[in-house]
């Protein structure tokens, strides 16, 4: 715990010298800052990330989304980063399913079952052009994948299409990776991976379409393969839903070199639970 600060040493009046340069603008920045976010507290009201509910700080839920937000705590399986019924005790617990059917990737972690919560963030941020909730979402992340984060050399962003790209004008993905980066200092790498074919829409598709679709749609740039080879890489998407694109995604760094590919996502379906991808 933090020591009470002792009362500041007051010199006499004629040895008081001006306070350094750098000191006094530093003072006098942080002054602004605080008053401008005054002035917009008072013009715009923070408001819940999801609902638009009054709250008390910006980037942050209310106390009901925060009790539907479903968030994924221990126990969880360490490969797949789904909730467990109970806590296995020692050791990394795998599920049933990991074992059953060993994914690509090495570990997933996610912020929330995909629910109503997560689905309105997330749709806020990609269809809504909400930059703004992508920082606070990438800080839920960074901590949700602080195991996986602090072996990475690399964030990668799962890419668009360049096409969809241009009409959607950002990436969503790229964006949690960036505020990602910022806070854990994981350098971002979105030119590692791109996505060559232009892909329809997953949504409505099972996962054999959703496998069919995105076969191939994937490659490391030739350019790009000397840094990858040998590093450690965490994927970077929004929402984890049948696996197919974060599966190809996978494939295609691993079979470029990457010595390997974990996965970090804001929410994930869970054995169906959870709102409809839509």
């Amino acid at each position: 715990m933090d020591k009470p600060s002792e009362p500041p040493f007051e010199p006499p009046h004629d040895s008081v010298r001006e306070a350094p340069r750098p000191a006094l603008l530093a003072r006098a920045y942080g002054a602004g800052r605080r008053l401008a976010r005054g002035l917009v507290d008072v013009a715009l009201p923070p408001a819940c990330m999801a609902c638009r509910a009054a709250v008390n700080e910006p980037g942050c839920l209310c106390a009901g989304c925060w009790s539907r937000m479903g968030f994924i705590e221990r126990p969880f399986c360490d490969r797949l980063g789904t909730p467990l019924p109970h806590d296995a005790g020692e050791g990394a617990p795998l599920s049933p399913a990991a074992l059953a059917d060993p994914p690509a990737y090495g570990r997933a972690r996610a912020v929330a079952v995909f629910g109503d919560v997560a689905r309105d963030l997330i749709h806020a941020l990609k269809y809504a052009d909400r930059l703004d909730v992508a920082e606070p979402m990438a800080r839920m992340m960074a901590r949700a994948g602080a195991d996986i984060l602090a072996e990475a050399d690399a964030l990668v962003p799962v890419p668009l299409h360049g096409l969809r790209l241009w009409r959607r004008r950002f990436n969503q993905s790229a964006a949690l990776a960036r505020f990602v980066g910022k806070r854990t200092g994981v350098p971002l790498r979105t030119g590692w991976l791109e996505r060559r074919r232009a892909t329809t829409p997953q949504v409505g598709l099972d996962r054999t379409a959703r496998l069919r679709n995105v076969a191939g749609a994937f490659a490391v740039p030739e350019a790009a393969r000397a840094e990858l080879r040998g590093r450690r890489v965490v994927l970077v998407d929004d929402v984890f839903t049948t696996g197919a694109t974060i599966d190809a995604c996978v494939k295609a760094l691993t079979r470029a070199g990457a010595k390997r590919v974990d996965v970090l996502v804001f929410a994930r379906v869970v054995d169906g639970r959870g709102a409809p991808i839509s």
